[in-house]
């Protein structure tokens, strides 16, 4: 099982490397592309991925089922971090420095991309697809806030308006269909 794991892996970085060297795409761009078609695969077509999905929904009624709510947990944080290692990887590579502080303020742009992509603050729902249209999307505000030269501390404000107004959206909706259902 190791064997064909590092296997696999050596032929991905292979693959990854060459077609970095033919078509000019960079290596972050592969990386991304990958990471987001493993993880739309474990999300959506996996027993893990609906573990998931359960225990942000409803813990005690997962718990209650018969899944092990701390191994779906430790899973969870598990990926976190190897997902926070990629990036902190992938940022030390585009600053080709390392720097404690690299990462800094990307905790507004991190959360708002998953709210304005269709996770839910009561959790159980959500895509990987929506997330990165989410990220597009905080992305595009930022880069055209940076062209048109607005002050850091007004994008601040923007960005903050904007996760406020997903929040307020995603709360109202919820609280709809809650009154609906009963």
């Amino acid at each position: 099982m190791i064997i064909k794991m590092v296997l696999m892996t050596a032929v991905i970085l292979f693959f990854m490397y060459k077609l970095s060297l033919y078509k000019g795409i960079p290596n972050a761009l592969i990386w991304v592309v990958v990471i987001i078609g493993i993880y739309s695969y474990i999300s959506s077509k996996t027993t893990t991925g609906r573990y998931f999905y359960a225990v942000g929904g409803n813990e005690k009624a997962t718990r209650l089922s018969g899944i092990d709510t701390n191994k779906v947990y430790f899973l969870a944080y598990l990926n976190m971090g190897l997902l926070a290692a990629v990036a902190g990887m992938v940022t030390l590579a585009r600053l080709n420095s390392a720097n404690p502080t690299a990462g800094n303020n990307y905790e507004m742009d991190a959360i708002g991309a998953c709210f304005i992509g269709g996770a839910s603050a009561y959790g159980g729902t959500g895509t990987v697809p929506g997330v990165i249209v989410g990220a597009t999307l905080m992305g595009v505000l930022n880069l055209g806030m940076s062209i048109m030269g607005v002050d850091q501390n007004l994008q601040k404000v923007v960005k903050g308006t904007v996760l406020l107004a997903a929040v307020i959206f995603d709360v109202v909706s919820k609280r709809k269909s809650f009154i609906v259902k009963q």
